[in-house]
């Protein structure tokens, strides 16, 4: 029911905010107040209802419109009622910062400072009167609201479009993957079997009349066979293998799309068995796909180094910490792959702010050897 008369958008973070409103400007015009008669309180409670749906609903020209609508019926209620009626202009700066609209926003916050400049003019003779009052800040903090929520919305708009495009790229990367996969098993295994099954028709002809090269070919056929079945292999372990140089580029060129600058050590990477590598370059994906998702970073350094017997490999970014990331799904995952090879993985809060994970595994029963 609620989400036929109440944004839906908006239900989470402003329903309870906007019924204390409404029920306190039921009380201010019902009962704190005697000056108007019943219909008129009732016709203004009807007028600010209106401005304030309409306001609540849309983001154009009307929401515009609502506000100086809403701006006109303050003045009028602050003169006959209280002077700090004028402070419900905080609703309509909060819904004049939601909108896409520049110029929306620039005629709303113009309303405001009217609004205030009409009452001081009117209720102590000169709009410079708003100077000499705490109604200035008053105003003054209305119109940063207005700024500081719509700086805030877009923002919000950023990031769900930056989903979006991670979402996106996400699937280019598993269609590109598919395709290579197809390219490969048609360009190599392809041809093999192709190869196989023409020996195998030749065969069938000879089988009869001309033993000898029958056996022959199928002697053929069966080397063919081995090496289709070594081609299937090292197409298997080639789709498994992850190489961890390639995932810290792919890593700098997703977090550099994001905004973030990735600081990287250059030596190079420690010699791991393919597993080993393997399960540390997942492993760092699932950390910058967290960087990029949660962290609201500005920038990260990855470094990876020999300490005793173990290889350790840590990336720390300036975001905003652990406060929402918790120990998630991304970290339980990396912790399973370190498990995997005798290793661990660790989350910790970064001591400038934000946080660090940190891959830890022995080089004992890892390294190529």
């Amino acid at each position: 029911m609620w989400r036929r008369i109440y944004p839906r958008d908006q239900i989470e973070k402003y329903l309870i905010i906007d019924m204390l409103v409404v029920v306190a400007f039921i009380y201010h015009v019902f009962i704190a107040s005697h000056t108007f008669p019943l219909v008129g309180r009732i016709a203004v409670f009807l007028l600010f209802l209106a401005s304030f749906y309409v306001g609540l609903w849309y983001r154009d020209w009307r929401l515009l419109g609502a506000s100086l609508v809403w701006c006109a019926l303050m003045v009028v209620l602050g003169l006959y009622i209280s002077n700090w009626m004028l402070l419900y202009g905080f609703v309509f700066a909060d819904l004049l910062g939601r909108t896409k609209r520049l110029w929306v926003m620039a005629g709303g916050m113009a309303g405001i400072v009217i609004m205030y400049l009409t009452h001081s003019w009117l209720y102590a003779g000169s709009p410079f009167a708003l100077f000499t009052n705490l109604f200035f800040a008053g105003m003054i903090m209305q119109l940063t609201s207005t700024i500081v929520i719509h700086t805030k919305e877009k923002s919000r708009q950023l990031k769900e479009k930056l989903d979006i495009a991670n979402a996106q790229l996400e699937h280019y990367i598993q269609e590109e993957e598919r395709n290579r996969i197809a390219r490969d098993l048609h360009d190599t295994l392809g041809q093999t079997l192709t190869m196989i099954k023409l020996k195998s028709e030749l065969t069938i002809r000879l089988v009869d009349k001309h033993p000898e090269k029958a056996k022959y070919e199928l002697n053929d056929i069966l080397d063919t066979s081995r090496y289709a079945l070594k081609q299937v292999r090292e197409l298997v372990t080639d789709m498994r293998f992850v190489s961890l140089a390639k995932e810290i580029a792919r890593s700098r060129e997703l977090l550099r799309d994001a905004d973030i600058d990735m600081t990287a050590a250059e030596e190079e990477v420690r010699p791991l068995s393919d597993a080993a590598e393997t399960m540390v370059a997942l492993s760092l994906r699932e950390a910058v796909t967290n960087i990029i998702k949660h962290s609201e970073a500005t920038r990260c350094t990855l470094t990876h180094y020999v300490q005793g017997e173990h290889y350790y490999i840590q990336i720390i970014d300036n975001g905003k910490g652990l406060d929402q990331q918790g120990q998630g799904n991304g970290l339980q995952s990396m912790r399973e792959r370190m498990a995997m090879l005798q290793g661990d993985a660790y989350l910790s809060a970064n001591p400038d702010r934000g946080a660090a994970v940190m891959l830890k595994l022995p080089l004992m029963n890892n390294g190529r050897g």
